[in-house]
């Protein structure tokens, strides 16, 4: 992993207030943490992804990932498959402002289509769905459509 990628991360969780951070690229993995705070302050939480619904033909709904959420649902309600945004930051279920969503409720997806965009470090990351299916539900705390 470049050094300067690594530099970055530090600095990354050194502003954002994050104790720890493990980012795999390929074969190579590097974890970053630090003590807490003495103060107590707010952590941010993994992101939370939208379940996806089981198909009787073996098939699983996809959705997008999302911002941090202080709530995560109760484990009752979830059934079906979830994608989760393998990073925590911005969540956009369009390519652009003006732009039609990547996908809608009760649309179907196929494996390796765009469920959205998650920005993070100033890179936008395409969430692509892992499991064909029907999407069921977006869990989002800031939902830009």
């Amino acid at each position: 992993m470049d050094i300067r990628k690594i530099k970055k991360l530090i600095e990354l969780v050194e502003e954002s207030g994050i104790s720890e951070l493990e980012i795999s690229e390929g074969e190579e993995s590097v974890r970053i943490s630090r003590a807490a705070p003495a103060a107590s302050f707010p952590v941010m939480q993994q992101a939370y992804a939208a379940p996806m619904m089981q198909q009787p033909a073996q098939s699983n709904a996809a959705a997008p990932a999302t911002v941090p959420s202080m709530e995560a649902p109760a484990a009752a309600e979830i059934s079906g498959h979830i994608v989760r945004s393998p990073m925590v930051g911005t969540f956009y279920r369009t390519p652009s402002p003006d732009a039609k969503a990547f996908i809608e409720v009760g649309q179907k997806v196929n494996v390796g289509d765009t469920l959205c965009i998650v920005e993070a470090m100033k890179m936008m990351n395409q969430i692509e769905a892992d499991k064909s299916g029907t999407v069921k539900q977006f869990w989002s705390k800031v939902d830009n459509r």
